[in-house]
C-alpha cells in the first residue's frame, strides 16, 4: 500500500477536525485474511469527511486516515484496554463487527502483530494530531479538537433502541471547558433533533488523550447516527449498505452552526 493513507490538509484557525474511522483501505497482504472485504468496511464512518467539507473554508485543519478501522482502529486506547469496561466495543485491532460477526476467516492478530499495525499507522496519525496541535497552540490561546463520528441509528449490541442523531462527547467533563460543551449542546437541542450529552459516547481516545483544557486544548467528540444524512436500511447487506450520501442533509445546517459555535469558543468570542 502506498504511504498516502494519512492525509493533514492544514488551516490557521485553532480547530482540528480529525476522521479516524472514515477510511476503507484494507492493505492487500491483509484482504485474504477477512471474511470478505464488504464486512471488513461495514463499520466505517460512512461519508463523514464530505458532511464536514465546509471545514475547510472557515480554516480548519483535518486530519484523515484511508485505512479501515478493521485494520486498526485510530480511536482505541494503544494499550489495548477497554474504553467502556463492562459494555460491548470492539478492540484496536477489531476481531468482530459492531454486530458481533467475526471479522477474520482464521485467527486474528496476535500480539506482535497488532503491534506492527500500531507503529505502520496508529502512531503515525497520532503524531499527526500532536503536531497540529503543537503548531496552533504556538499561536493560539485555544485550540478545539473535534473528533469526527458516525454510526448506524439501530446497533442493538452496542446500545438499545434508537441512538439520538447528536451524541456530544467530552469525557465526562473533563475533555474540554465547560462553555464549549454547553455551545454545542445549545445547537443540538436548538435543531429539533434528539441528542445527547455523555451518553453511550463519551468521547474515545483522542478525546480522553489530548483533552487538556488546563493546557488551552479542548477535545470534543460528535457521534452522529447515520440517519441524518443517509438512508439507513432496516437490515445492512451487501447489497444495501452504505447508501449514498444525500444531496441535501437533513442535519448539515446543525453541524455548520455547530462547528462556527466551537470557533467562537477558540477565539474567544462570546
Amino acid at each position: 500500500m502506498s504511504g498516502d493513507w494519512l492525509r493533514v490538509a492544514r488551516g490557521e484557525a485553532p480547530l482540528i477536525l480529525c476522521f479516524p474511522h472514515g477510511g476503507t483501505a484494507i492493505p492487500e497482504a491483509l484482504a485474504a485474511r477477512f471474511v470478505s472485504p464488504w464486512l471488513a468496511r461495514k463499520d466505517a464512518d460512512w461519508w463523514i469527511e464530505a458532511l464536514y467539507g465546509f471545514g475547510a473554508e472557515l480554516g480548519a485543519t483535518t486530519i484523515a486516515t484511508d485505512i479501515s478501522r478493521s485494520v486498526i482502529d485510530m480511536n482505541r486506547d494503544p494499550s489495548g484496554a477497554s474504553l467502556y469496561p463492562g459494555q460491548a466495543t470492539t478492540e484496536l485491532c477489531p476481531t468482530t463487527s459492531f454486530d458481533g460477526e467475526p471479522l477474520y476467516r482464521g485467527d486474528p492478530p496476535g500480539a506482535d502483530e497488532i503491534e506492527r499495525r500500531k507503529a505502520t499507522w496508529f502512531a503515525l496519525y497520532h503524531a499527526a494530531i500532536e503536531a497540529e496541535i503543537a503548531r496552533l497552540r504556538a499561536v493560539h490561546p485555544a485550540v478545539v479538537v473535534y473528533d469526527c463520528h458516525s454510526i448506524r441509528s439501530h446497533v442493538p449490541r452496542l446500545f438499545d433502541g434508537e441512538l439520538p442523531q447528536f451524541n456530544i462527547g467530552t469525557n465526562s467533563g473533563r475533555s474540554c471547558a465547560p462553555a464549549l460543551a454547553d455551545a454545542v449542546e445549545a445547537v443540538c437541542a436548538a435543531s429539533g433533533f434528539g441528542h445527547v450529552r455523555d451518553g453511550r459516547f463519551k468521547g474515545g481516545w483522542t478525546t480522553r488523550h489530548y483533552g487538556r483544557p488546563e493546557a488551552g486544548v479542548h477535545a470534543i467528540q460528535m457521534e452522529l447516527a447515520c440517519r441524518g444524512y443517509m438512508t439507513e436500511p432496516a437490515s445492512p447487506d451487501e447489497s444495501n449498505w452504505p447508501s449514498p450520501l444525500d444531496a441535501d442533509p437533513a442535519i448539515l445546517p446543525t453541524l455548520r452552526q455547530a462547528i462556527a459555535a466551537v470557533l467562537d469558543f477558540a477565539k474567544g468570542r462570546p
